[in-house]
């Protein structure tokens, strides 16, 4: 990617901002946060992302108009790159800002732009997403959730799961069928459910780590206003799409810098083990290395593609940060060897090696699984017919 003068200048603004403000109260906050540890320190980066926000480093790809920067795509994955490399906590509002957010910007009314998208750039309003179902986690067309019309609200009546920060969540977006009958893709309607009500319950999923950043969610005739559908009733299906589509966007290049960190970390602790003398071990290592360099390599022609990316890209680099990184934990416990089994205290004090493998483990799955992704590429990119059902 080609960086302009302009670029070049924003990336020294960016890195001095967060040299500066990564001190005092937030200094302890590096590091913290991010998959399988979404439980660290959450009112610590809840201030930390607020005090983003306040600075304008929040919804930088936003138009102007909505609030954002208008940032060009070099811009934002600078952002992204740089924020990784400093260190900087995983941001609290992330849902909100990198999903829901473009979401109502390319499918929501005026009225529904005007109420939620200050509160997303400010980080006043948490949100989660009602995608999953126990009976419809890859297979999203098959949501069993209903949303029945009752005078000018509607009544949700179902479970969603692997619904990920619900606990914490003000708004969720979620899935829900209004039109009674339909199957699959028909008959969908995307709407926006405030959380703190009567009929909602949220429990959390303990995970192999023991922490439970996912959730199970209950609506059990939980309400919100006829309103709130973005698109229109009967559209979900083309406006969850659109969701996806930002969801494996430009923050996934500095997600792969964290990956980075991870590999020169594994490294560093295969010399100081003596492992990196082991030919096999150290083939692996360079390896992942290779496999992490062509990660990059294709985001970033995904990326500068744009528009004229096949349907099929994100769906590429979703199978190959997901098998890349699951491996890495594997990889993590060949060169610690026996002591990776044993947890570093009681009851269940797992090292950040310990918690990388176990967490890995979900990579595959959520976001999509392995399984349905490979269906995706072979139909939409190689043109190859659907598997027979029976």
């Amino acid at each position: 990617m080609q960086l302009s003068r302009e670029d070049e200048q924003f990336r020294d603004r960016l890195r001095r901002w967060l040299a500066e403000n990564l001190t005092g109260r937030f200094a302890a906050l590096r590091g913290a946060g991010g998959p399988g540890r979404e439980h660290e320190a959450h009112d610590e980066r809840l201030a930390w992302n607020r005090h983003l926000a306040a600075a304008g480093w929040t919804c930088l790809g936003w138009p102007a108009e909505h609030g954002g920067r208008g940032a060009t795509l070099a811009q934002q994955v600078i952002f992204h790159e740089e924020y990784a490399r400093s260190g900087a906590p995983s941001r609290v509002g992330y849902l909100g800002e990198e999903l829901l957010g473009p979401t109502l910007i390319a499918f929501g009314t005026p009225e529904q732009q005007r109420r939620f998208l200050p509160a997303i750039r400010a980080v006043d309003e948490l949100w989660c997403q009602g995608y999953s179902e126990p009976g419809a986690g890859s297979d999203l067309a098959a949501v069993a959730t209903t949303a029945a019309p009752d005078g000018d609200e509607w009544v949700i009546t179902g479970q969603k799961i692997w619904t990920s920060l619900a606990h914490v969540a003000d708004w969720c977006f979620l899935l829900a069928r209004t039109q009674a009958g339909s199957r699959r893709r028909e008959g969908l309607s995307y709407l926006l459910v405030p959380m703190r009500q009567s009929g909602i319950t949220v429990r959390p999923i303990r995970q192999l780590t023991g922490t439970s950043e996912f959730n199970e969610v209950f609506f059990d005739g939980a309400r919100t206003r006829r309103d709130l559908v973005v698109g229109s009733a009967g559209d979900g299906w083309r406006v969850a799409m659109g969701t996806l589509s930002f969801e494996r966007g430009v923050a996934t290049l500095g997600q792969q810098i964290g990956f980075e960190r991870e590999l020169g970390r594994l490294v560093e602790a295969a010399r100081r083990t003596g492992v990196a003398a082991d030919p096999v071990l150290r083939d692996k290592l360079a390896r992942a290395w290779i496999g992490l360099a062509a990660m990059r390599a294709h985001a970033l022609d995904t990326l500068a593609a744009g528009p004229e990316a096949a349907d099929a890209a994100p769906s590429v680099l979703k199978v190959l940060w997901s098998r890349w990184h699951q491996e890495l934990g594997e990889l993590a416990m060949e060169v610690l060897g026996a002591p990776s089994m044993v947890a570093r205290g009681e009851p269940y004090d797992l090292d950040d090696w310990q918690r990388l493998f176990l967490f890995s483990r979900a990579d595959t799955i959520y976001g999509g699984s392995d399984e349905i992704q490979r269906n995706i590429i072979a139909g939409r990119a190689l043109g190859l017919p659907r598997q027979a059902r029976p």
